[in-house]
């Protein structure tokens, strides 16, 4: 470690240009191991801040976030008396809060701490290029200083924090989550989209590795979830409204009607009169329902309902009075409406699993045209006592059971050509349970297994493949590349590569049972909409650190359990989601908690109370009353976006720990040396800078010339922003954001997308090549995404010359 004190003379003396403090700031570089030190020169980046304005220590360390390096921290603000503390180390995102702490710890106001982001923003995208690496190092570090000798210490509010949960999905995620909430006191409202709770794990026969009936240790979940005093089942229902923010969700339900009351007894007498018929769901259309149904024998609630798309009677007219003669209850009632309910909740966990691989399209297997191709899923309820068939293993063609079976895997997995580039996690284990199933009930059947890899990775799954080639089951490396009907006995050729031995294979099978994987349901799109989520390239929704926070997600106050967030088996299930219960009860446990203070101030005397700002606000938090002159913030409702600071028209507005002035120093501090050569990029916290950590955590190259100003939101990107960019003589600039609709700030990137395109026509109109100005929309999964687009802007940079950055700068200065 290499300490560095400035000089008395020369960084200690200078006046705080916003206040009559003296300004005495530390400076610390992580090494990181060899994480950043392996292609940036710490201790040179270390002496470098001890030559920068304000700083009077200066130190590396090899890391920083371990408990010597909290405490070196600590002892330093008290023995220099330091006022602004900056650490380059990690991402913000992942160690902003630990330093964060202990700056607190030392006596010292958070908010009085900065961060540069070093390590996935510079040392992992620069791996082969150090001196570049430790230039950008130092430029990042430098923009760090500049923004910490303009920060205010500031203080947060308390929000106090409704006790009441919601958890959105009736699986085995959703139930395990309520219940563990419900246990411990609080009310929980548990929302379902189908008639009955139970989800997915209804439908299996059995479970891996135990062999456990599934329905047997889930059924009495589903009753305890049912009759707990401290749940409220709305099955049959959906989320249509999300409003509100942590502690503070006002949530609408929309209840369907189920036409049957809750004085149903259940006994089923209303069923056989019934005249329509229809393929049964649960049973994957294997058998058949009526239009008065219950989805399966243990549905909770048990009550049944009735399918209006179907039944005969349409609104206001009844055509058929079977099922109401039948009712000795007098349940049926046919004049049930749909019902809005509001919710108050403080907490929501999200559990809305996932929907299983189609492979219709894929014609080489020829499912639904040969009935005796089947998916996994319909495998499980054949082979269900309780399903169609009473749990015998039957051709679909001809009701015989068959004497080969063959196992088709990764069906919609693990292909850039069909289905999807990720494993599903639980189709090998599926498989091999299924396997051992039919050798337990049929042990003469001949099985075999075409397979990519087998991934046997948790407890007891090893056991359970040597378990199955000790039965007998044949497992074969290579899919077939066709399945092909013998017309005349219905039995099927499965022609393939033997990878292992080389060679071709051609195999008859009796059935085929095509091992599909998992996929993100298709309403996730609204559902995170709804809660301003994130979702990685394949679909599932992602948490806010895939170590450190697996449960929770950006939105505070919202967590994930189950398949929702990734494919999983039933045991990671049920552990996720006694996590997310447990991290949900931590907030309720507290009462309250701390809004971040990022939140607008309003300058009385510039406003002139026009109401743009609350216009744009995409959280109603800025009321406006005209006849008394008066712009308030409701703090508790502001999320800090910034799109009111950016939008005003007056400068009235300033954006605490992201002021304007603060990012104007950034700016400068960035384009201090080679501007022409830089491109500024304002990225938003959530998304875009997220994405920007990810390729650095992927180890994406690109170019080392790009310094990014990370912003809360894509909203708080004034064109003031950009215009003094180019002024600053930068080659370019990149706006990235959320997707459009995918906003974490709901649609203020919206404003983002019309403040560029006015700049683009202003530009246009000064005679500028509007290419330099790059707007992007970047998820926090599209790393490589970010990193082709810094590639291309740099494409653009390469033919920008020197007289039309000079031309900028003025033109841009007249242009305002």
């Amino acid at each position: 470690m290499t300490d560095n004190l400035a000089q008395e003379t020369g960084s200690e003396t200078q006046a705080n240009p916003t206040s009559d403090e003296e300004i005495r700031m530390g400076v610390y570089i992580c090494h990181c191991g060899l994480n950043i030190a392996g292609s940036v020169d710490c201790e040179e980046v270390a002496k470098f801040a001890a030559t920068l304005p304000y700083v009077v220590v200066s130190k590396d360390d090899r890391y920083t976030c371990s408990d010597p390096g909290q405490e070196l921290i600590r002892n330093d603000i008290r023995e220099h008396k330091l006022n602004r503390v900056v650490v380059a180390s990690c991402s913000p995102r992942l160690h902003e809060p630990t330093f964060r702490k202990t700056c607190e710890e030392a006596g010292l106001n958070k908010y009085l701490f900065e961060m540069a982001n070093i390590r996935e923003q510079c040392s992992w995208v620069h791996l082969h290029d150090r001196k570049k690496a430790t230039e950008k190092a130092k430029d990042l570090v430098r923009m760090a200083v500049a923004k910490a000798a303009l920060l205010q210490p500031q203080e947060e509010i308390e929000v106090p924090i409704i006790k009441r949960a919601l958890v959105i999905g009736g699986g085995v995620a959703g139930i395990q989550a309520a219940l563990d909430l419900a246990d411990t006191g609080y009310k929980v409202y548990l929302v379902e989209k189908e008639p009955s709770i139970g989800g997915r794990m209804a439908q299996i026969d059995k479970t891996f590795p135990t062999m456990d009936c599934s329905i047997c240790i889930l059924a009495p979940k589903m009753s305890d979830a049912g009759r707990h005093p401290n749940i409220e089942l709305l099955t049959n229902s959906e989320v249509t409204e999300v409003k509100g923010y942590i502690g503070n969700f006002k949530v609408k339900v929309l209840k369907k009607p189920r036409y049957v009351t809750e004085d149903c007894t259940a006994c089923g007498e209303c069923v056989d009169p019934c005249p329509v018929m229809v393929p049964n769901e649960f049973d994957v259309g294997l058998a058949t329902r009526r239009a008065i149904y219950t989805p399966f024998a243990q549905a909770v609630p048990s009550t049944y309902i009735v399918d209006r798309d179907i039944c005969l009677n349409k609104e206001n007219i009844i055509i058929c009075d079977k099922c109401l003669k039948a009712c000795d209850a007098d349940a049926i009632d046919f004049e049930m409406k749909p019902e809005t309910v509001e919710l108050d909740v403080g907490t929501i966990i999200v559990a809305t699993g996932a929907d299983v691989y189609d492979p219709t399209s894929l014609a080489n297997y020829g499912y639904t045209k040969f009935p005796n191709v089947i998916t996994s899923l319909e495998f499980e309820r054949l082979i269900n006592a309780g399903g169609p068939s009473g749990g015998r293993l039957i051709r679909p063609s001809d009701m015989q059971v068959p004497d080969t079976v063959a196992f088709v895997q990764c069906v919609g997995s693990r292909s850039n050509k069909t289905g999807h580039l990720y494993c599903s996690n639980v189709c090998c284990m599926n498989t091999i349970k299924d396997s051992l199933l039919i050798k337990e009930h049929w042990p003469k059947t001949k099985i075999y297994v075409f397979y990519v890899d087998i991934r046997a990775y948790g407890k007891g799954f090893e056991d359970l493949y040597r378990r199955a080639k000790e039965e007998g089951v044949i497992f074969i490396r290579g899919l077939p590349a066709d399945v092909i009907e013998d017309k005349k006995s219905g039995n099927l050729w499965l022609i393939g590569e033997n990878t292992l031995q080389k060679g071709l294979y051609k195999v008859n099978a009796g059935m085929v049972i095509l091992s599909i994987g998992i996929e993100p349901r298709r309403d996730s799109e609204a559902i995170q909409r709804f809660f301003t989520l994130s979702r990685n390239s394949d679909g599932f929704f992602m948490e806010a650190h895939p170590k450190l926070r697996p449960v929770d997600t950006p939105t505070a106050g919202v967590f994930l359990a189950g398949t929702a967030e990734s494919p999983k088996d039933i045991k990671d299930t049920v552990t996720q989601a006694s996590a997310a219960a447990a991290r949900a009860g931590i907030l309720m446990a507290k009462g309250k908690v701390t809004a971040e203070a990022i939140t607008p101030r309003i300058d009385i005397e510039k406003c002139q109370v026009c109401g743009v700002c609350s216009k744009v606000c995409p959280y109603s938090a800025i009321t406006i009353d005209k006849e008394q002159k008066i712009t308030d913030i409701i703090e508790a409702a502001c999320a800090g976006c910034g799109t009111c600071g950016a939008e005003c028209p007056y400068g009235a507005i300033t954006m605490r720990h992201f002021t304007d002035e603060q990012i104007y120093a950034q700016i400068d501090a960035a384009t201090e040396q080679d501007a022409d050569k830089k491109i500024v990029a304002f990225c938003c916290n959530w998304c875009a800078y997220a994405g920007a950590d990810f390729a650095g955590v992927s180890r994406m190259q690109y170019p080392t010339n790009v310094r990014i100003i990370r912003t809360m939101c894509s909203g708080r990107v004034s064109p003031k922003f950009v215009e003094h960019a180019f002024a600053r003589g930068a080659a370019a600039v990149l706006v990235a954001g959320c997707h459009l609709g995918d906003c974490h700030y709901i649609n203020a990137n919206y404003q983002t997308e019309k403040r560029v395109q006015r700049l683009w026509k202003k530009m246009e109109r000064l005679g500028l090549s509007k290419s330099r100005l790059q707007l992007a929309w970047i998820t926090a999964a599209e790393g490589q995404k970010f990193a082709s687009e810094i590639e291309e802007i740099q494409s653009i940079v390469n033919n920008v010359t020197k007289e039309e950055i000079e031309r900028s700068k003025t033109m841009v200065e007249e242009g305002r």
